[in-house]
């Protein structure tokens, strides 16, 4: 393939512009030149160099020593018997080529997408993904209470082959299914488990209580305890904004609520609760106002930190506990002892 430049397209970037493929970042040919990047794939993909050959656009090489082994056996045989052995090599050479690159372009694209899965949890990658994440292509909420949040692709599963990707909404803490069905082809595992959580993780600045086209300056119309504080390395406005009180669907039947215990009642209604105040949710706060700073922690403790070993005296511990006297101080008590062992 080419370009309208007459540059011809790397294998990278004409598999990403394939349709059903925008999810996809472009992986750099540095990252996958690293072996250490790859560490552990060799036993998952099949033809794993021969693959990784065709993601990195590199020329296979000649088998230059089957070649000279075919010549000195066709040196013993006559002119015409040569040329029919040669003709039915080459037909038979071509057949296995033609065979193998399909196996080839299909553990390829395996290959890139098990590699995609680690490019996108590193610095370059999850860049990348960010700016694809600015510019919506991967879509919004379904969720009305969601307002149009954002959504990041996500796997179900880490192991190739379990389950197609599925879109993770930060607001409400939900996997959905995407929208268009050339996505339902899309390995979940070429985006991992991972990813979802380390983008927030990495890029707390995003307002996620505001939909893409809202101004996300303004913070007075955010709930109680939600000005824009941190909790556990996050912006509270950033910690499920599409869930709490005001944000889960009440039904109604003649404008009266139905009761949860009611046969068409609303169920599991707890799994989109959420505290109004969001300071309860600071357990590190909590523990130490709880517990506080003692003396017998600070000498139990070693500089770094860490609990320290206690070591038992060297010896027999049934011996130990034979000559230990009594409580009471009694001679006869200790050599009862002695005489029970």
């Amino acid at each position: 393939m080419s370009t309208s430049s007459g540059i011809p397209e790397s294998w990278i970037s004409s598999f990403c512009s394939l349709l059903g493929h925008e999810y996809f970042a472009e992986v750099s040919e540095e990252f996958i030149e690293d072996d250490f990047n790859l560490t552990g794939l060799q036993t998952q993909v099949a033809m794993y160099k021969e693959a990784l050959e065709m993601i990195l656009d590199v020329e296979p090489e000649d088998d230059d020593d089957d070649e000279e082994e075919e010549e000195e056996e066709d040196e013993d045989v006559s002119g015409d018997a040569r040329d029919g052995v040669t003709g039915r090599g080459e037909r038979r050479h071509h057949s296995r080529i033609a065979s193998d690159l399909s196996v080839i372009e299909s553990s390829a694209e395996m290959l890139y997408g098990l590699i995609h899965q680690r490019y996108i949890c590193s610095r370059a990658g999850i860049q990348q993904m960010s700016e694809k994440y600015d510019l919506g292509h991967f879509g919004m909420c379904p969720r009305t209470n969601c307002n149009q949040t954002r959504t990041l692709p996500v796997g179900l599963s880490d192991i190739p082959g379990e389950d197609t990707v599925k879109l993770f909404c930060p607001s409400c803490l939900d996997v959905y299914v995407p929208p268009n069905s050339r996505f339902q082809t899309v390995d979940g595992a070429f985006f991992g488990r991972t990813f979802g959580a380390l983008f927030l993780l990495t890029f707390p600045e995003y307002d996620l209580s505001r939909s893409a086209g809202e101004n996300a300056t303004n913070l007075a119309r955010l709930p109680p305890g939600d000005d824009g504080s941190m909790l556990n390395g996050m912006h509270a406005r950033n910690i499920a904004p599409g869930l709490g009180p005001g944000k889960i669907y009440e039904p109604r039947i003649y404008g009266f609520r139905v009761s949860e215990v009611a046969r068409s009642g609303p169920r599991m209604k707890w799994l989109r609760d959420k505290p109004a105040d969001m300071s309860v949710l600071d357990e590190a706060r909590h523990l130490a106002e709880g517990h506080g700073d003692s003396d017998d922690d600070d000498e139990s403790m070693s500089l770094q930190g860490r609990p320290i070993a206690r070591r038992r005296a060297p010896g027999n511990a049934r011996l130990r506990q034979q000559q230990r006297p009594a409580r009471n101080g009694s001679p006869m008590a200790v050599e009862s002892t002695m005489n029970g062992a």
